[in-house]
């Protein structure tokens, strides 16, 4: 699958020592996240009398799959099958004497009652064609190591359309990790429940693994039959030999792309100097890779536009905003920079769009930012999987003179405990108390509190004070008489820095406007958060946000989160904070904490600092929303009196 996305990737994959892997630094994190681990063990105990292969070695487990499957009847799990250089371990291998059911299990959500696996136009929709491959060449494989058995290919599936009738479930598969390992402690009662059935869906795939051989593998590089690739590129990884790279948009996401600060190279760099003659300083100008929200980059690149000074005008399909900044006026910013008269110190502001938007505003400003999880495993007897969970929020807020506190914040993470109604009821009474205007960043809080309200009404016991509660999340979302003003939106319209790179991401613009704002110098510039006579803080003493670093450069608040990744990582926190600006602090370190709190067996005092660690890190996120408001007004007010 690493060769489908992009048969470079088999020469920098496995090099630990040598290349930098973003892959490999979060796949645990996101296992933990999203209860991957949760899932494989449910799905286990969904075949009874199953016998795992435990041996890591490649012979030693094929030595042991060999053996037991010269039983007429037998359960295997992780069973290791060879033909020639493919070598593959699957989830779970059933054999009925001269049949095989393979089956793949995936915490990758599906919905029986309205399954999506083709398209409207035909073939197999993007979001699973990546799966269906990987049992594609399983399927391959063990086809070819054991050509005269009937093979049915499956996924093993949580299914949106159940609900578990247990409370807790997740709780049944506490995780234990010791150096390198995972080991899943299931309790006594799931052995016997059967509760797998409730909620994970068995699905058959033999027609689209049909497809898939019958219609070839399509990577950047071309088109070609699965098995003739998978032995091409089982070729190339086996002699180590590096395969040309075709530069493209699925470079963008390339997981070897960023070198890190113990010596680790990047692939990426490797694959865009060597095959346009570049040097480093070629390539750090910038490419048509860097272009914000824009899908045309596979076209530019195909007619030799590569690097991000080339795009023109008509590249872009060039149109100004009726409102704002249009998307591509925001795309030729990063191109041809701020122009001169719209300059206002190293960044462009839109103070008429800015100015009439603040004008519909009434103080005093809240400031809110929600935590939540969406797990395979339901938390909650009746919960389907993947429903969300609202398990913290913090807020802000900021009077008329300008006065900033942090008023309110909310943490419900222990084990088993529903909080979504405990979180609204939190919140109704943290803004009930006047008619401000509250604000998100991105739609992502106006979904959450909409979930919540289905899962109100969907209730069959629901709580005494459901009108009220629906009614308080209808006043917030969309068209209610206080719906919330989405900041990043704002942004996207009126606001560009160069160091942004066109994104609209709160950690991207709170760094720059930190670095060009001297009010949020003034301010924050003391250790004046957290203090009696200052900014009041829940979580914060003496705390000074602005800071400038020994080469003069103001540093990042949200590096202030590395000091807290240990706390709310654990094991992984070391490799997680190498990745480029600590990647998963866009809320994943969050998610990756509270599934610690629910999944893992953890003594109190563990328990308390991961809370403690929570609280601090939301409550930056509210306080973020604050400052670039304050920037932002600063800026139209200066402008005004020039």
């Amino acid at each position: 699958m690493l060769a489908v996305e992009c048969p470079t990737k088999l020469y920098f994959t496995g090099k630990d020592t040598e290349y930098q892997n973003l892959n490999r630094e979060d796949s645990f994190l996101e296992m933990l996240a999203d209860g991957g681990f949760q899932v494989g063990a449910l799905a286990k105990l969904m075949y009874p009398g199953g016998i795992e292969i435990h041996a890591k070695d490649h012979a030693t487990a094929e030595k042991e799959t060999k053996e037991l499957l010269k039983r007429d009847n037998v359960i295997l799990f992780e069973p290791a099958i060879r033909h020639g250089d493919l070598f593959v371990r699957i989830d779970i291998l059933v054999k009925q004497k001269d049949r095989f059911q393979l089956i793949e299990v995936k915490a990758k959500s599906y919905d029986s009652s309205d399954p999506k696996i083709e398209g409207k136009r035909g073939g197999i929709t993007s979001d699973m064609l990546q799966y269906i491959q990987d049992v594609a060449f399983q399927t391959h494989v063990l086809r070819s190591a054991y050509p005269k058995f009937r093979i049915t290919s499956t996924l093993l599936m949580p299914d949106k359309s159940k609900q578990a009738t247990i409370n807790g479930l997740n709780q049944l598969f506490a995780i234990q990790r010791q150096t390198g390992t995972v080991k899943i402690d299931v309790n006594p009662r799931a052995f016997s429940e059967g509760y797998g059935e409730d909620i994970l869906t068995l699905v058959n795939i033999d027609c689209y693994i049909t497809m898939v051989m019958s219609e070839g593998i399509d990577y950047p590089a071309g088109q070609g039959p699965l098995p003739k690739l998978a032995a091409q590129w089982a070729e190339a990884y086996k002699t180590d030999s590096r395969i040309k790279p075709t530069l493209g948009s699925h470079c963008t996401d390339c997981e070897f792309q960023t070198e890190s600060e113990n010596g680790l190279k990047s692939g990426f760099r490797e694959c865009w100097t060597r095959a346009n003659n570049w040097t480093d300083t070629d390539l750090d100008q910038g490419t048509v890779l860097d272009l914000w929200n824009f899908r045309g980059k596979d076209k530019l690149i195909a007619k030799g536009v590569v690097r991000l000074s080339q795009v023109s005008q008509d590249d872009l399909n060039y149109k100004e905003g009726d409102e704002g900044l249009s998307n591509s006026q925001r795309q030729w910013l990063q191109i041809d920079g701020i122009p001169h008269k719209a300059d206002k110190g190293g960044f462009y502001l839109d103070a008429k769009f800015m100015k009439a938007e603040m004008k519909q505003w009434k103080y005093p400003y809240h400031f809110i930012d929600f935590e939540t999880s969406s797990v395979a495993l339901p938390f909650y007897k009746g919960m389907s999987p993947y429903e969300q969970i609202a398990f913290q929020f913090s807020h802000h807020t900021m009077e008329r003179d300008g006065t900033v506190r942090h008023a309110h914040e909310f943490l419900q993470a222990k084990p088993g405990k529903f909080p979504n109604y405990e979180f609204v009821r939190a919140l109704k009474a943290a803004l009930e108390g006047d008619a401000g205007t509250v604000f998100m960043w991105s739609h992502h809080e106006n979904t959450v509190l909409e979930q919540i309200a289905a899962q109100l009404n969907a209730d069959a016991a629901p709580p005494t004070d459901k009108k009220k509660l629906v009614a308080f999340i209808s006043s917030l979302t969309k068209n209610g008489a206080r719906a919330m003003v989405d900041l990043k939106t704002l942004a996207q319209k009126s606001y560009f820095h160069p160091d942004t790179n066109g994104s609209n991401s709160i950690k991207k613009v709170l760094p720059a406007v930190l670095k060009t704002s001297s009010y949020l110098r003034t301010k924050y510039g003391q250790p004046a958060y957290g203090t009696v006579n200052g900014i009041r803080s829940l979580n914060y003493t003496n705390q000074t946000w602005w800071i400038q670093d020994a080469n003069g450069e103001v540093a990042d608040p949200y590096d202030s989160l590395k000091a807290y990744a240990q706390v709310l990582l654990g094991n992984d926190a070391e490799s997680a904070i190498t990745s480029e600006g600590f990647g998963i602090a866009e809320g994943g370190a969050a998610a990756s904490a509270y599934a610690r709190l629910q999944f893992e067996t953890l003594d109190d005092t563990s328990r308390h600092l991961i809370e403690k660690a929570l609280l601090r890190y939301c409550e930056l996120d509210s306080l973020a929303m604050v400052m670039i408001v304050e920037a932002w007004k600063d800026t139209i007010t200066s402008s005004a009196r020039k």
